[in-house]
């Protein structure tokens, strides 16, 4: 492939619109909200709960598609919301509306920033809001989940007669299963990932810097409307081994592997979690290196043939591709998780960490990330791979259609 510098992509940026090569796909939005909500009702009702208080930005998107500051609201949070079994679906301190809102009204402080050392007058004061809309909805139901939120609030809506119960269950279980006009969007942000990864593959040459490369990333995701990505991990050459180094000014090198996992929040706010490692010339792939990629590539094929309905994650830990000793120090740290607008439950530890902690069945409709992380302690070089696949009735189907290399693959 020739290369080109960075610098060009952007300068002379005639690429980036993915809308310039596929037709923006056809998305049903009134079944995809009332899907998403009626997901978080029927797990409310499962725990026999009347409402859940959200306040992660990511669960705030998937309830009600409200995505204004999601970053800053990961850390100071501002914006709430109140989702019943049935009743009004209501926001609270939120930079406008958003769609499958019946109301919206002034909030109370959540975080220090906002509220200082007079957090727990707000949290009475939310407690009090809180007993008028289960008035309002006319149920003696005192059960509450609540998601991430200052002890001093679990302690008001304790202390008024409340039972407070983990609103992460709520949510985590909604997010479990897609539908159809999920997948569609996720499909969609994957395609802009990979976009942004046949940039990123373009540039790769001797003297580029890891930033400049995961920079084409970051910006092809934000010209297509996504979000953010959750990392910045990329890494290359003496930086690839051990994994999980985040991108740095390092120059590439000839004979240099780069590594990257896109770990991104795109377009409609889905998840598009795939890595490659690709290698720069213009010398050649050593022998060592093409062994650890055809060893990682070993390990994800083994791992994606193993899913399917019915099987549990303790099933697919005791088969899942044994990893060789002189790699499972350095593993990646699980080899399977769920995602759909990030990193989700479930996940499945490599075995030789231990018994996977919880157990669950995979079922037809959940996302799956197969991960690998193939180094040696004491080696130059690592190869991480990852693939994106939906759950089908009788197997997968692969989401993650970017090539692997060529050059490591002979």
């Amino acid at each position: 492939m020739n290369t080109v510098h960075p610098d060009y992509l952007v300068t002379h940026d005639e690429w980036s619109d993915i809308t310039q090569l596929f037709a923006l796909p056809e998305i049903n939005f009134d079944a995809l909200y009332r899907y998403r909500l009626a997901r978080i009702k029927l797990q409310l009702n499962k725990a026999d709960a009347a409402c859940c208080l959200i306040v992660n930005p990511v669960s705030l998107r998937y309830a009600v598609d409200y995505r204004t500051y999601g970053l800053f609201q990961s850390h100071i949070p501002t914006t709430y919301l109140l989702i019943p079994q049935d009743g009004p679906v209501v926001l609270y301190a939120a930079y406008g509306t958003a769609p499958g809102v019946d109301r919206t009204e002034t909030g109370h402080a959540l975080s220090f920033f906002d509220g200082g050392k007079n957090l727990t007058e707000a949290a009475n004061a939310l407690a009090d809001d809180l007993l008028r809309y289960l008035s309002e909805l006319g149920t003696d139901n005192r059960k509450v989940a609540i998601e991430y939120v200052n002890p001093s609030i679990t302690a008001a809506l304790q202390q008024a007669g409340l039972e407070v119960i983990d609103g992460v269950a709520i949510t985590e279980q909604a997010r479990l299963i897609k539908s159809a006009e999920e997948i569609t969007c996720m499909k969609w942000a994957i395609k802009v990932a990979q976009h942004g990864i046949a940039q990123v593959q373009k540039a790769i040459r001797p003297g580029v810097s890891e930033l400049q490369l995961w920079a084409l990333l970051n910006y092809t995701n934000l010209a297509n409307n996504g979000d953010w990505h959750e990392g910045r991990m990329l890494a290359s050459g003496t930086r690839i081994n051990p994994w999980l180094q985040e991108a740095s000014a390092r120059k590439i090198a000839s004979g240099d592997l780069v590594g990257f996992d896109t770990d991104m929040v795109g377009p409609f706010g889905y998840f598009a979690d795939v890595s490659r490692t690709m290698h720069c010339g213009p010398t050649q792939p050593t022998r060592r290196q093409r062994q650890l990629y055809q060893l990682a590539v070993t390990e994800v094929q083994h791992n994606m043939a193993l899913v399917k309905p019915g099987i549990t994650l303790k099933e697919f830990q005791k088969d899942a591709w044994p990893i060789p000793q002189e790699f499972q120090q350095n593993a990646y740290t699980c080899i399977c998780h769920a995602v759909g607008m990030c990193d989700e439950y479930p996940r499945i530890n490599p075995i030789h960490r231990g018994e996977t902690p919880y157990n669950d069945t995979i079922q037809a409709g959940m996302v799956l990330c197969i991960e690998s992380y193939i180094g040696a302690i004491g080696e130059r070089d690592g190869v991480k791979l990852e693939q994106q696949v939906l759950v089908t009735d009788d197997g997968c189907e692969l989401l993650s259609t970017y090539p692997l290399d060529d050059a490591l693959m002979q």
